[in-house]
């Protein structure tokens, strides 16, 4: 039974940082501030201004309110489960990975993008093979990262009747059955091994 919740809450981590990448895959490079209103921006339209500023705020909004917060709404709507913990771990990790992701391509070299839109490359066409290319390594990087703190902080929104190993901590400690508590703990002990030795190599493979 603990292998089974151990299986969960790993399958709750990796939903989640699916979430987190796939919302910041779509929102990151509008976030940047050279490509929503910089030498990279499609127009100078005030939609691209107005884009930016609303998805920097929903970044702050989203990284701003703590996972077990973002856990008790989000199983208002949703009935106890590994979803509701992975939609929580997945929304606030997109406001972090979405300010991290944002920041790199502010910081990235524009010569490569310049040249393609010199030499008549569309916009699409600039941010594919211009931009992403530079970018994506490093947001792999910070993926994992996240994922190895995600790793850490399902138990915690487990505690909410979220699934996984942190439900049947909290079930385990308020009637005292100290042995359960002690197998869970060496449960999620050896998740944090597993999850931190494979994002290593993955982090590995990105660079």
């Amino acid at each position: 039974k603990a292998g089974k919740l151990a299986y969960q809450t790993l399958a709750m981590s990796v939903l989640a940082m699916g979430i987190a990448g796939a919302g910041v895959l779509i929102t990151f490079l509008p976030a940047a501030r050279n490509v929503a209103m910089g030498d990279l921006a499609p127009s100078r339209s005030p939609f691209w201004k107005s884009l930016y500023f609303v998805v920097r705020g929903f970044f702050t909004f989203t990284r701003g309110i703590p996972e077990l917060i973002m856990a008790m709404i989000v199983i208002f709507a949703f009935a106890p489960g590994v979803l509701p913990g992975a939609i929580a771990l997945g929304l606030h990790n997109v406001g972090i990975l979405g300010k991290l992701s944002a920041e790199v391509v502010e910081n990235l070299d524009p010569r490569p993008a310049r040249a393609l839109r010199a030499s008549g490359a569309g916009t699409i066409q600039m941010l594919i093979y211009g931009i992403l290319p530079q970018a994506l390594p490093q947001f792999m990087t910070y993926l994992l990262y996240r994922w190895e703190v995600v790793i850490r902080t399902t138990i915690v929104v487990g505690l909410v009747s979220a699934g996984g190993l942190g439900r049947e901590f909290r079930l385990d400690m308020s009637f005292f059955r100290y042995t359960d508590v002690t197998l869970l703990l060496i449960w999620y002990l050896i998740l944090v091994i597993f999850v931190d030795v494979v994002s290593m190599f993955l982090r590995r493979l990105a660079r």
